[in-house]
């Protein structure tokens, strides 16, 4: 059995809890959680997982895994020390890493503890194949997000239109990646986590739009290089706890888990 370290009990923390309650081969032993979210974590957990301990720092625990569902800020808080430590972590926040210098001291930490980091893929496809075909060369890869307005909402979109006031579909970025992550860190995961299997931060094309004909968090991808071309497009529907993050992000920590303790892993 898969001991189990968890930080964050949000919309994305909660969730996974709730999908892993019943996995004989995973076990939740602790929660990491700042001490004023202790009391709604302390009921996620009476319900999904009431073994575990509820912590605000690892401090002597050494878990089989830690897993990151609490935000960018957990990345230096939490997982760094861990990595240094020698316990192997998996990082839902992607986007954290289009910080200057953030993914040198994750690898710096990694190496220091003799461990391994893992970036989850998220809310996105087709990450297997975009990494493989670097190996023979990219020549482009174009993301464009499409979500509701009020996914938008509390981001600098609001600076740039009437988000509630949209009737058409309107662009609210254009750019880098490395912009993308930086402006809308809560909602380009996925071009972050694109970036780092593809071309790079600064190399990836992102557009950003704001489209009140959406339902969905639509997400397309176009990738050209030695390999052929890939076009995808995915139509995620979002957290009903969090707008801003795709339902897909949940079942994308669960899986990378499952596969962790599973004999026979795709």
């Amino acid at each position: 059995m898969l001991q189990l370290a968890m930080i964050g009990c949000g919309a994305i923390g909660a969730s996974v809890l709730e999908l892993l309650a019943d996995d004989a081969t995973l076990r939740v032993g602790w929660l990491l959680a700042p001490r004023a979210a202790h009391d709604a974590a302390r009921a996620v957990l009476q319900r999904y997982a009431p073994e575990a301990r509820l912590l605000e720092r690892l401090d002597g625990a050494k878990p089989d895994l830690l897993v990151e569902c609490a935000g960018h800020g957990a990345i230096g808080e939490h997982v760094l020390p861990a990595l240094e430590r020698g316990i192997a972590c998996a990082v839902a926040s992607v986007g954290a890493l289009a910080a200057p210098g953030v993914v040198e001291r994750l690898e710096a930490a990694a190496r220091a503890g003799g461990t391994q980091v893992q970036l989850l893929s998220g809310a996105i496809g087709a990450i297997d194949a975009l990494s493989a075909a670097r190996i023979g060369g990219l020549d482009e890869v174009v993301y464009t997000g499409r979500k509701p307005p009020r996914a938008w909402k509390g981001t600098p979109a609001e600076a740039q239109c009437d988000l509630d006031g949209l009737s058409a579909p309107r662009r609210i970025f254009a750019g880098s990646a490395l912009d993308a992550a930086r402006l809308y860190p809560k909602n380009a995961n996925v071009a972050a986590t694109l970036s780092l299997a593809g071309l790079g931060l600064e190399r990836t094309r992102v557009e950003l739009y704001a489209d009140p004909l959406e339902r969905e968090n639509v997400h397309e991808v176009r990738a050209r290089g030695a390999f052929g071309s890939l076009e995808l497009t995915m139509r995620g529907k979002p957290l009903a706890a969090n707008p801003k993050t795709s339902a897909l992000t949940v079942y994308s920590v669960v899986r990378a888990l499952r596969n962790r303790a599973a004999s026979v892993a795709i």
